[in-house]
Order: structure tokens, then sequence, then C-alpha cells
């Protein structure tokens, strides 16, 4: 019986199939397409025995959740030290030429205040242009800390290891003095994941910081993190409110991490747009919000605030359509008011420096 579809096979006048020659090329096309599935096969085998066949981007990615690169091994050198000049290309955008100009007027302002110790850095988000003065010195981070565990928060909410609705339970050990209203609530009170980290910044409560910074592992796993990231001055050394200021980060060290999560990285887009939104929260508006001093400006920032120190850090998007980053540490004599007043001076000179000209004007062609 012949098939149902397709011609039929040819016979001869016996009533015999006819065998058709194959051609050499023919042979030839099926031995390499057997050739290509066999090493297509082996290929596999070998890659689901062999993890150092992992590819690049599965490396990416686990920097992106935190984990420690190592050169030693070929890694990728952590994503803040290649936004430097002279770092990694792989970045979106990187530091690109010193403002010269800025940066004098600057110098003077802390030339003008010896009695300060202040760190300054500060990046053009449109050009790379930048400003560090002091950027890498290692100063009380108060609670600007709050920034990074607000980002290792959102990463753990982005891997699936914390749900934005869960419920952290305050402990004994989480209440803090200093800023913030959870330590007038009674221990065992509860509140969501988001709720908390919320607090954590637009008020700086320091309850809801040792609460978050147990969920995540504690001061050592979080330490971990952000060395991964290249954050090689800040350091978690004892719960908030840290009165001794032994907590530490650098200007660029946050400067760096604002400029890696502007650009896409560390978060998701959808944590990266939760993590302005609440940063543009921050209550406290005495310090870059003040010295901007332009209520049009849109500012997401975090403020940091001890006997001795004094610091902000933001991402501020300029009518004319700039964006900058800025962080400005400052230690003091207890209380010195000089201290503010030098962030305020800094990013007012900041900003009317970039307000001079509009979005980048197009080179001639």
């Amino acid at each position: 019986m012949g098939t149902l579809t397709g011609a039929p096979e040819p016979t001869s006048a016996q009533g015999r199939s006819v065998r058709r020659r194959v051609p050499p090329m023919v042979h030839a096309v099926r031995l390499l397409i057997l050739g290509v599935g066999v090493g297509a096969i082996a290929g596999t085998f070998l890659s689901i025995f062999n993890p150092a066949s992992q590819s690049t981007a599965d490396i990416s990615q686990m920097t992106l959740q935190g984990s420690i690169a190592n050169p030693a091994k070929g890694e990728s050198p952590p994503m803040l030290s290649r936004l430097l000049p002279g770092g990694s290309h792989s970045a979106t955008l990187q530091r690109s030429q010193e403002l010269g100009a800025l940066r004098s007027t600057l110098q003077s302002l802390l030339t003008q205040n010896p009695h300060l110790t202040a760190g300054i850095s500060l990046v053009d988000l449109d050009t790379g242009a930048y400003v560090d003065l002091n950027a890498t010195t290692s100063l009380p981070a108060a609670s600007t800390i709050k920034v990074p565990v607000l980002v290792a928060f959102l990463q753990a909410v982005d891997a699936g290891t914390l749900r934005l609705d869960e419920m952290l339970t305050m402990e004994a050990a989480d209440v803090a003095e200093g800023s913030g209203e959870m330590q007038y609530q009674a221990v065992g009170t509860q509140y969501s994941a988001l709720e908390t980290a919320e607090m954590m910044i637009t008020i700086s409560d320091n309850t809801a910081t040792n609460m978050l910074i147990r969920r995540l592992g504690g001061a050592v796993v979080l330490n971990q993190r952000f060395q991964s990231w290249g954050m090689r001055q800040t350091v978690l050394n004892n719960p908030l409110a840290d009165l001794d200021g032994t907590n530490t980060t650098s200007s660029q060290d946050l400067t760096n991490l604002l400029m890696v999560i502007s650009q896409g990285e560390l978060l998701s887009l959808r944590s990266r747009d939760r993590l302005m939104e609440i940063m543009q929260g921050t209550v406290a508006d005495s310090l870059i919000p003040a010295g901007v001093g332009d209520q049009r400006a849109v500012i997401a920032h975090k403020t940091g605030t001890l006997d001795h120190m004094v610091g902000d850090t933001g991402i501020v998007d300029m009518p004319n359509g700039k964006r900058f980053i800025v962080t400005v540490l400052v230690q003091r004599p207890i209380d010195d008011e000089s201290a503010p007043e030098l962030i305020r001076q800094v990013c007012t000179t900041v900003y009317q420096y970039l307000g001079q000209s509009a979005v980048l004007t197009p080179t001639p062609q």
C-alpha cells in the first residue's frame, strides 16, 4: 500500500523498488550535521560537570547579587572600581575628567575651614566629569551608612529571599536611641519590611536600621557585601545609633554606589526606582536641599548627623535636565555649626556651576 502523502516510491517494470544512488556530497553533508550534533551534546555534558565553564554573564549576575570577586582567579573587579579614571570600560559611565575650576573653588572653601575634616565627591551624570577632594578618606558614616543597607535590602527583594510585605518583629536588641519613632514602641511590635526600610531612610530610624541589619544576616555579611561592591572604606562595626562614630565610609564610596545605582546596576530597575522614591522622601532638608535652594530640583538623598560629624549624599535632578551626585562628609568639633554650613556652601557652588549651561551642546560635525 502507498503512503498517504508525498510522491509514490519509483518502481521497476518488475515491481521492485529502485534504490537511488546517493551522491558523495550528500554523504558529506550528513556527516557534517552528525558531527555538529555530537559536538553540541558533548558541550552540554561538559558544562554540566565543569563549573569553571560558567559564562561571563553568569559570573556578572553573581557579582550583582553580592559575591566577592577574586582577581587572582580571573574574576571581574568590584564594579564600583570600574567607575574610577582608568577603570574597566564595561560600566555605562565612568569618571572622565576632573572639573579643575570647580575643584579650586571647593578647595578654597575647605581652606577657609581648617578646623574641619571634609571629604567631597561629586560626579556629573551627563559627562562623567567629577571632583574628588579627600574623597577616599575614611570618616564616621553616621546615618549615611543606611544607604548601602537599603541597597542590600532591595537586592534581597530582587533575589526573592525577602518580601516587601514580610513582617519583621522588633526585638529588644534592635531598640536604639537617637533618631526615629520605633524606639518608643513595645518590643514585639511588627512592621512590614518595606515600612521598616522607608522609616530607616525617611526619618532615619535607628531601630528600623538594626532590624534590617539583623534580617539581612548581620554586620559581617553586610560588610562582605559592601566590599564586593568596591566600598573599601564602608564598614559596619556597631549597631545604630553608633554615637561614637565607629561605622565608617568615604564620600567616594557613597558617590560611586549611587552612580552605579543610577545606571541600573546592582538593582533591578524596579528596585532602583523604589530606592529613589524612598530617598526622595527624606524629611531632613537642611543640607543638600538647602544648599541647592531650588524647589524645582528633585533630590534623592540621605543625611547623617552625630555630635562630631555631619554629612549628606544624594542625586540631584536639575530643572535644566542635568543630573549630578554629590557627597559631603564633615568631621567637626562637637556641634560646630560651620560643618553643615560648609555642606550647604559646597552644594550651592556645585549647583550654580553645573546650572550655568544646559544639557550638553552637540559637538559640531
